[in-house]
């Protein structure tokens, strides 16, 4: 018998969670349980403390997974459809409900045996090990796993292969020699992207109550708007983890959005889980040396984040304004850090422009999204009929912000802190340039899919913005 032969004649038992695929079913399966219905959260104590099986059979009975969509180690799985091919037997062995075990091993359609966890048996650890042995005898299968609850497992089968390991897997690896199936590791990059680092320039509009009041030079002033532009940019890249959890699903259905840390697998869901303490702390940490109505503010915007994340997001409208409201509570952030008074003009003009961009997000997610007409958008509340009146209103919004900004330029309130009021006028038909190119590239399907993110990196864009502001500084000088 030639060697290839000879393990062939060997099964092969696969782990998935961490091992076949680059994720863990049991957080996934929590999160996507917690959206469909957050009053859940009160009975996961319970269910935990009737033991591990007990909490993944609760999740398994009341969600579905979609085995398509998950982030599988194709190195791995390559290799699985090889040898299934080739003619050996393939063990799909984990800790995972059964039910969300058999949907995948029918997906994958490699698998010639499924032993997962049953009933209030949870099939790790111990519990795998002597399964196997009862199936195959000691040493009588190769496996592949990835974390400490497989050490038993590998310790009983002929061969272990280990994949993505952990601190106590890499360990036993190591003393043992046992072979590795190389994945890429997490970079800066990466977790740059978990951060989303490039929206934190939204936070720039808490200087701006600052700026409008002239107090450019104000040190006080400039240090508290510092201090809430790291609170806000703290708090918001942990709302933007937790919800990247609630849309693990969509983000790996959509075209770019399935690159994201998370959906991809690049990371864990208790690293994110782990970031979003850190982040919070520091946010509210931070937060704590500014005054008592700017934290008041940041709960208000974390409330909102949380509510849009886990209901806002999929209501027609609701959406689009909550989105526009969060902006404008930047500003209000912005005022109660510093003291500075914000006028209804200023949060007038707030509110339509950015409604008006947050349309063009929701017009170009219309535009490149393939989906039958009656049908709504996976996670949103949109059409594909809703394409006009959609563009209809933002651009209605996008007139409404430039004509608030008009008549507030003829108003007492310019001429009093305004010396030369002439020059900011140009400031109109800037705003107007601005929404009108953004909505017509997002008609010619050249948009990026978050507008702000694409008036950020655009010169033509950068410079507009900076004749603005110039005029803005020496209108008032």
């Amino acid at each position: 018998m030639d060697a290839r032969s000879d393990r062939n004649a060997i099964p092969l038992a696969v782990d998935l969670d961490g091992t076949l695929i680059a994720t863990d079913l049991l957080w996934e399966g929590l999160f996507i349980l917690l959206k469909k219905n957050p009053l859940y959260i009160f009975l996961v104590p319970f269910w935990i403390a009737g033991g591990p099986a007990r909490l993944k059979q609760a999740i398994a009975q009341r969600i579905d997974i979609d085995p398509a969509s998950l982030p599988y180690r194709e190195v791995l799985l390559c290799r699985l459809r090889t040898e299934h091919a080739e003619g050996r037997k393939i063990v799909l062995a984990t800790g995972t409900p059964r039910k969300f075990a058999d949907a995948i091993a029918a997906h994958l359609g490699i698998f010639d045996q499924v032993l997962a966890t049953d009933g209030l048996a949870n099939l790790t650890s111990g519990r795998k090990r002597a399964s196997l042995i009862a199936a195959y005898g000691d040493g009588g299968f190769d496996y592949a796993g990835n974390s400490r609850h497989d050490l038993q497992v590998f310790d009983a089968a002929r061969n272990a292969i280990v994949v993505a390991p952990d601190r106590h897997a890499a360990r036993w690896q190591a003393a043992h020699g046992a072979e590795t199936v190389p994945v890429p590791k997490p970079t800066l990059q990466t977790i740059v992207k978990m951060l989303r680092v490039h929206q934190w320039l939204k936070n720039s509009l808490i200087a701006v109550p600052m700026v409008l009041s002239h107090e450019y030079f104000n040190t006080d002033m400039i240090w508290e708007c510092l201090l809430a532009f790291v609170s806000f940019s703290a708090v918001a890249s942990a709302i933007y983890i937790l919800n990247d959890f609630f849309d693990l699903a969509l983000d790996r259905k959509h075209l770019t959005k399935r690159n994201r840390p998370f959906a991809s697998g690049a990371l864990s869901i208790p690293f994110g889980l782990g970031a979003i303490a850190v982040l919070l702390a520091i946010g509210i940490g931070t937060g704590l040396f500014l005054s008592p109505e700017f934290m008041a503010v940041l709960g208000g915007y974390m409330v909102v984040t949380t509510a849009y994340s886990l209901s806002f997001k999929r209501m027609l409208l609701v959406d689009v304004l909550t989105l526009a409201g969060l902006y404008t509570i930047r500003v209000l952030a912005g005022a109660a850090a510093t003291g500075v008074d914000v006028s209804f003009w200023l949060l007038a003009f707030s509110i339509f422009f950015f409604l008006s961009l947050a349309l063009v997000k929701r017009f170009v997610e219309l535009r490149t999204t393939a989906i039958p007409p009656g049908e709504r958008i996976a996670g949103r509340g949109y059409r594909t009929e809703d394409q006009e009146i959609v563009a209809q209103a933002g651009m209605a919004s996008a007139f409404s912000s430039a004509l608030v900004l008009a008549l507030y330029m003829d108003s007492v309130a310019v001429r009093e802190l305004y010396p030369h009021p002439w020059l900011i006028w140009p400031l109109a038909p800037i705003v107007l340039y601005l929404t009108m190119r953004v909505w017509i590239l997002a008609r010619r399907n050249e948009m990026h899919d978050d507008p702000v993110v694409f008036i950020i990196r655009d010169w033509r864009s950068q410079i507009v913005v900076l004749i603005g502001a110039v005029m803005l500084v020496i209108g008032g000088w």
